[in-house]
């Protein structure tokens, strides 16, 4: 019998360690109360957490990406003369016998005269008889008649100028990329949208929910999803002379871990979807697994978002802020700020194992182990009763 003591001596070692060992347990991943308690390990990256609210998701639509600027903002930008551009200039004289003498002036009312079509020279001029070389790079066609004018009203009988664009050849829009007729065409002098410049260039090629729009202008850059420019008229913003307007196609995707109904990659297949969308498409909340109030997003954000969320970003280095953001299904007005919060390309989606599941993953450890260490202990006491029997037999 002293064996089987010793067995049963190193069984409640064996379930001791188990239970000191529950930290080693199969899990998808850390548990809600761990996240929420920030980083441990200082030599693991550091992050913040946020939590989920109306506050917050205020200041993250704040800081959503647009073009600037809208429909009801600045006019269009007016054209202007430059380099190349073939332009008309009309002279008008209050009387005959002027300066400017036309062969039919004695057939026709007015005296006028149309100087032949000439570019803007490399200097950015034109040149007009008694005038000389005037001005018209950087000019509006209102300008350059004035200029005109008062280069001509000592020798003119009360000049008048009409200065005309004749052919366009620098204010010009440039689209490329995904559409179906890529091409570089004359600013419109009315004034046109990004979606107009873009229709020009004969419309997206896709169905436009994984299309994007970058609009560079002035050496600087800004993108945003195709469907922003149709569903939210405030980034539809006017285009100017000299643009650059790019579309391209990307997919927008996000992964979901932990205890969810499936993990992977999934597509948007939306301009946008919410943190609400998001869990559904992932095959919602494992109900025998998650715990309802550990829904995390993992996304980076710049420091001036971080510090708008209340993080202290002298903490962190680099020109991106970690931050989890912690949303409680258990509560239900948690449903209706997950229908409100916006899910960002390859944003992390992670559910946590509520802890009872990590409770029974360690019960069920210690019942392996203690039916392994328990066999031996049967085998050899059924092997004693066979002995004794034996014995025992006439």
């Amino acid at each position: 019998m002293s064996i089987i003591r010793s067995i049963r001596i190193f069984l409640v070692f064996a379930a001791t360690s188990a239970l000191a060992g529950c930290f080693y347990t199969p899990t998808s991943g850390p548990q809600g109360s761990d996240v929420r308690a920030g980083q441990k390990d200082p030599e693991s990256l550091p992050y913040a957490v946020v939590k989920v609210t109306p506050e917050t998701e205020g200041v993250l639509a704040s800081f959503a990406p647009r073009l600037g600027g809208g429909i009801q903002g600045p006019a269009p930008r007016e054209i202007r003369f430059g380099v190349g551009d073939v332009v008309s200039v009309t002279i008008f004289e209050a009387a005959a016998g002027g300066l400017f003498i036309p062969a039919e002036a004695g057939v026709r009312p007015g005296n006028y005269i149309t100087l032949p079509n000439q570019n803007v020279d490399t200097d950015g001029n034109i040149s007009v008889p008694y005038a000389g070389a005037v001005r018209a790079k950087g000019r509006t066609p209102a300008e350059v008649q004035k200029s005109i004018v008062d280069a001509l009203k000592n020798r003119a009988i009360e000049p008048q100028a009409v200065v005309a664009l004749i052919e366009q050849r620098t204010s010009l829009i440039s689209v490329l990329g995904e559409v179906n007729s890529p091409a570089r065409f004359p600013a419109n002098a009315a004034g046109e949208h990004i979606l107009d410049a873009i229709t020009r260039a004969g419309g997206p090629k896709g169905q436009g929910f994984d299309t994007w729009v970058m609009l560079e202008r002035e050496g600087k850059r800004t993108t945003v999803p195709f469907g922003q420019l149709v569903y939210e008229p405030q980034s539809n913003i006017f285009v100017h002379p000299g643009d650059t307007i790019y579309v391209y196609r990307e997919p927008q995707t996000f992964v979901a871990f932990g205890a969810s109904g499936s993990q992977g990659q999934f597509n948007f297949e939306a301009w946008r979807v919410s943190l609400a969308e998001a869990v559904a498409k992932a095959g919602g909340l494992n109900d025998s697994l998650a715990d309802p109030a550990s829904v995390f997003v993992y996304r980076g954000e710049l420091p001036e978002v971080a510090a708008r969320l209340g993080v202290d970003v002298s903490k962190f280095s680099g020109p991106i802020i970690p931050i989890v953001y912690n949303i409680n299904f258990r509560d239900p007005a948690g449903y209706f700020l997950a229908t409100r919060f916006q899910l960002r390309n390859k944003d992390v989606l992670y559910a946590s194992n509520a802890t009872s599941v990590e409770d029974a993953k360690v019960m069920q450890q210690i019942r392996l182990v203690t039916a392994t260490v328990n066999d031996p202990i049967v085998a050899a006491y059924n092997a004693t009763l066979l002995r004794n029997t034996i014995k025992l037999a006439p």
